[in-house]
């Protein structure tokens, strides 16, 4: 199977780390859809990354259903729930609350790439202060846990990783380390997997 997509994008990160936590034998191809010629605008309708061929061909696309389809590929590890309804909401509300992080933080980018006088001063502070209020819901709720969710790692762990990397990468001045110290120690700690190592190599 091939994974189309960037480097940037905090979706295509996410997905892409639930592939190789599963060791799960795929090329992974950078492909901006702003390229002339890209194959995600041949192979996704909505034009957008991560798009995940399939050996046969069959697009996967959005990073969520890219995540739900990759973890029925093996139980090594499971990283959404199967036997648990209660456990399986909760590590998906993590994913929601994560994915909410990297609209908010990407929707607050695209606004303040706009010249000065043409930015939405409210749309900036509405985004920031939901990246703001959902990292310290993250940083309550995961408290001194080892983990999002459970005893082992999940698709919380990875959507939340995803998300503050982007975070390092958008937002540089944020100081979300010297405000969640618990995360920042999580954080550390996540981000010396091999997977998350080898998700920031092209």
């Amino acid at each position: 199977m091939k994974l189309l997509g960037t480097q940037t994008s905090p979706y295509v990160r996410k997905a892409r780390l639930v592939l190789l936590e599963k060791n799960i034998p795929h090329e992974y191809v950078i492909d901006p859809p702003t390229e002339p010629g890209s194959l995600v605008l041949r192979v996704n309708p909505l034009g957008r990354i991560p798009a995940l061929i399939l050996d046969d061909g069959f697009c996967v696309f959005d990073s969520t259903v890219i995540a739900d389809y990759a973890d029925t590929l093996n139980d090594a590890p499971i990283l959404i729930p199967r036997n648990d309804t209660k456990a399986r909401l909760r590590v998906k509300r993590w994913e929601a609350l994560a994915d909410g992080i990297m609209d908010s933080a990407i929707v607050a980018r695209n606004e303040s790439l706009r010249p000065a006088v043409q930015q939405n001063a409210a749309t900036l502070d509405l985004h920031n202060q939901a990246v703001s209020h959902a990292l310290e819901y993250a940083s309550g709720l995961l408290g001194e846990n080892a983990w999002c969710e459970g005893e082992s790692i999940t698709l919380a762990d990875l959507a939340l990783v995803s998300a503050l990397i982007y975070l390092d990468l958008r937002q540089s001045e944020r100081d979300w380390r010297g405000t969640h110290a618990n995360l920042a120690a999580w954080f550390e700690r996540i981000s010396a997997r091999p997977g998350v190592i080898a998700s920031n190599a092209a």
